[in-house]
């Protein structure tokens, strides 16, 4: 079996949690983290879902633009990641669940879900979840 080799390695630092800040060593960017109002926080600044939604949906989209390539295809995407924050009832904590609205311009539905099911299978995110949280891959019209 072959090993892997580390393509690219990144390191994020937080303090104070999901009422903190998240940021990078090199300081490119940093965020204040705040629990939503919906969980009975402040919501003064970006959770811990919506960053996992932007990361989810700009890693799926960058795995279906290579599966369009391969297909010869030259059309837009857009894929929307709503990502869900759940009860978990086997230990009383939460669970995160996924759906990914994949739109690719000029295709069927039929045609994108086919090269979303390709994506899926090649995004390193969906790779990541599988057999650990719910993923909904679900084709819509490219607007």
């Amino acid at each position: 079996m072959t090993e892997s080799k580390v393509m690219y390695q990144t390191t994020a630092i937080n303090t104070g949690g999901r009422n903190g800040e998240s940021r990078l060593p090199d300081g490119s960017f940093s965020v204040k983290v705040s629990t939503p109002k919906q969980m009975g926080g402040p919501g003064q600044g970006t959770n811990p879902e919506q960053l996992f939604a932007l990361g989810y949906s700009a890693c799926f989209n960058s795995a279906l633009e290579i599966m369009i390539q391969q297909a010869k295809i030259e059309a837009k995407s857009e894929v929307t990641a709503e990502v869900s924050l759940k009860s978990d009832p086997t230990d009383n904590g939460f669970k995160l669940s996924v759906v990914l609205s994949v739109a690719i311009e000029g295709q069927t539905l039929e045609a994108t879900q086919e090269l979303a099911e390709k994506a899926h299978a090649f995004c390193p995110y969906s790779k990541a979840t599988s057999n650990n949280i719910d993923v909904e891959i679900k084709a819509i019209e490219f607007n």
